[in-house]
């Protein structure tokens, strides 16, 4: 299964959660939250704590992989860093190495 967005982990929490015979309630016990944030998280709500979608998938025994090494063809070039930290740290250094 692809995960694109926060609805996709939704659903897969949701799924697990089901499959395993849980309510919201007794899964908010486990993960240490509360019933309303599985119901948002299971809605897909766009801004949660990574953290606390980590335990809740640890706890639901749900395992993520990253496949593939290679960029897709129709992936867009990431931007030129706007920042160039070599050059703070000579600046700061008064230019020596």
């Amino acid at each position: 299964m692809h995960l694109r967005t926060p609805k996709d982990i939704g659903l897969i929490i949701r799924d697990r959660r089901r499959a395993r015979s849980l309510s919201q309630q007794r899964l908010a016990d486990l993960v240490g939250v509360s019933r309303q944030w599985i119901v948002d998280i299971e809605h897909g709500k766009p801004r949660v704590e990574l953290v606390l979608v980590l335990r809740t998938l640890q706890v639901l025994d749900v395992r993520l992989a990253v496949l593939g090494s290679e960029p897709r063809e129709d992936a867009a070039p990431l931007p030129e860093a706007a920042i160039d930290i070599d050059a703070i740290i000579d600046r700061a250094r008064g230019g020596q190495r």
